[in-house]
């Protein structure tokens, strides 16, 4: 599967963990949200631990996943996602 570069440039070859983002990231920007949904999907790294590494819920990385593929890398552009998702929660 191809690397993610920015939101429209693709490297060749096959993502590896040290594509992945580091652990404490707290910034998604499209192209981090792309490369652990490549990762999961190239089998670097299983969905389960992906979510637990990036303290993310299954069903955020689906959104991303689906984001892709109905959107590309572009699509994931959004801007604070999980306030939108939780009732209460003053921006």
């Amino acid at each position: 599967m191809d690397r993610f570069l920015s939101d429209q440039m693709v490297l060749p070859g096959p993502i590896t963990l040290a594509d992945l983002p580091p652990r404490d990231t707290v910034r998604w920007v499209s192209r981090r949200k792309a490369a652990v949904v490549a990762a999961v999907q190239a089998g670097v790294i299983s969905l389960p631990d992906a979510c637990a590494r990036y303290a993310l819920s299954v069903e955020e990385f689906l959104s991303w996943q689906r984001t892709v593929e109905r959107h590309g890398v572009p699509g994931l552009r959004i801007t604070h996602a999980q306030d939108y998702r939780q009732p209460g929660r003053e921006r």
